[in-house]
């Protein structure tokens, strides 16, 4: 047996990238003040197969066919077809409407300016809590798989919903490292970045 070695036809990166990969986080931008801040973002939503539009125009269709087949039949003299048709559809438009209510629900953690802000959406309620970076915690609740406990100055939220168990591991490993690196940044370098852009 025998192995060659070939060179990659990608090239290497000028430079290594200045921020770690993450797996679930963005990197964006905030403008405040007049100048651009760096923000650490995870978005976890509820992963939904139709959007709300989309709902109602299959609501729609399925309307026209069931009130079309039950017009026919009430014209060809079975009356009660029609009845149980509007009844089907009042049935089906009731878990249409409580599907598309929660097809915005989403978590939402957002690391600037060493503060942790955790905001949950889920129907029409909404819930959120703000952390200092230097006092936020961030533990599973019950141990692997479970959700994952942002606690600190009096506050809890829990995250991690919308992933699976399997995942909530490696987002709390993400969150700690990010809390990390940004109480390590000292305040008086942050100044100075911002002074140099």
């Amino acid at each position: 047996m025998s192995s060659t070695y070939a060179p990659s036809p990608w090239p290497a990166p000028a430079h290594p990238p200045s921020s770690p990969a993450w797996r679930f986080a963005r990197e964006l931008r905030q403008q405040r003040n007049g100048t651009e801040h760096p923000v650490v973002q995870w978005r976890m939503a509820r992963n939904t197969s139709f959007a709300p539009g989309c709902m109602l125009g299959v609501f729609v269709a399925l309307s026209v066919v069931s009130l079309g087949i039950g017009t026919v039949f009430w014209w060809l003299g079975a009356p009660a077809v029609l009845p149980l048709a509007g009844l089907e559809l009042l049935a089906l438009g009731a878990a249409f409407w409580i599907c598309s209510r929660h097809a915005g629900d989403a978590e939402t953690i957002t690391l600037a300016d060493r503060e942790l802000s955790v905001e949950h959406r889920f129907g029409r309620g909404l819930e959120s809590a703000a952390f200092r970076a230097e006092w936020a915690r961030v533990e599973p609740v019950h141990g692997e798989g479970s959700l994952v406990e942002i606690t600190g100055q009096g506050h809890r939220m829990r995250v991690g919903r919308y992933l699976r168990p399997d995942l909530r591991t490696a987002l709390a490993r993400e969150l700690r490292q990010a809390l990390r690196q940004e109480c390590a940044r000292p305040a008086a370098q942050e100044s100075k970045l911002e002074l140099q852009r």
